[in-house]
């Protein structure tokens, strides 16, 4: 991998960063590699600036640690979206204790040139990252019962969170109109929790919750009562995706959460398997995200950046 040269562009482009964080009083830079740099003089020319290397793979940061420069190191594939990438690494910086979540930050990175940076972000923490409490839940729109909603969020998380067996798990659950959603979705074949009692479907119970934790890798989708029961699992939802809009990056999982819960008047519940990332849709659209990799789940608000 090529080292990032010093260019005379490079050095404007910190400088900006720079003049914009004192202007803004924020408490760092966060500064995202995908090639590594000479440390040493980075350092130098950043002076007094405190600032955090991000990178998705550890040879862009090599030499980081030597320079007693702070550094998150990403699991996410090298052309993960920037949103997602700037995401975790602000996530991650948090959780290191590197910036604290009511801070301001000033991101540089790579919005759209690989080679270099390109984009300058002023990122206010305290709007965009709180911890996941019941609040946060109660602001969505829906019929579904907080009860219901939260014992099937925090089960998204720690699904989110754990996997399975050493290896990351993703899943969608369907809270809510019941009927529409099977009538909207069809078996993907052998169905778990088929022929049990409701009491031995209720999510209420820590035993079923460790039990759908087990089968949560099957392919279809939990479709869940108001009252937390689940009604069936592994179901392919069949939901048009017309006037879907989604992020890029998001694959078949999140298209059917976001097409069911337009197309229904049930929540879903989507958990990456590549990030381990909760998002929850109501009526088509993403209304909460959730980081679920964390020692407490944090809750992630839109931000925007420039498009330089």
């Amino acid at each position: 991998m090529e080292p990032l040269k010093f260019t005379e562009y490079l050095q404007k482009i910190l400088n900006d960063a720079i003049s914009l964080s004192k202007e803004m009083e924020a408490s760092g830079l966060l500064l995202f590699f995908d090639a590594p740099i000479d440390w040493k003089r980075l350092k130098k020319f950043l002076g007094d600036a405190y600032f955090v290397a991000a990178a998705t793979n550890a040879e862009a940061l090599s030499g980081a640690s030597e320079a007693e420069i702070p550094t998150v190191l990403l699991k996410l594939d090298n052309d993960a979206p920037v949103y997602d990438r700037m995401t975790h690494a602000i996530l991650e910086a948090v959780a290191d204790d590197f910036f604290t979540p009511g801070s301001r930050l000033v991101a540089l990175y790579s919005g759209f040139d690989p080679t270099g940076f390109d984009s300058i972000s002023v990122i206010n923490l305290g709007e965009h990252l709180e911890r996941l409490t019941g609040k946060e839940l109660r602001k969505i729109e829906t019929k579904v019962p907080l009860k219901t909603l939260k014992t099937v969020v925090d089960l998204a998380l720690e699904i989110g969170r754990e996997g399975r067996e050493g290896k990351s798990v993703g899943t969608l659950f369907v809270v809510g109109d019941t009927k529409n959603v099977m009538e909207n979705s069809k078996p993907a074949g052998f169905d778990p929790v088929k022929g049990y009692k409701c009491k031995e479907r209720d999510l209420f119970d820590p035993r079923v919750r460790e039990g759908i934790k087990e089968v949560a890798q099957l392919d279809g989708a939990f479709v869940v009562s108001l009252d937390g029961v689940v009604t069936a699992a592994c179901r392919l939802l069949d939901a048009s995706t017309a006037m879907i809009t989604l992020s890029k990056g998001l694959g078949s999982r999140h298209w059917a959460a976001a097409a069911v819960s337009r197309s229904t008047n049930a929540v879903a519940i989507a958990v990456s398997q590549s990030s381990g990332t909760v998002r929850i849709f109501v009526n088509g659209e993403v209304v909460l995200r959730i980081e679920s990799r964390h020692a407490r789940p944090m809750v992630w608000r839109e931000f925007d950046y420039d498009r330089n």
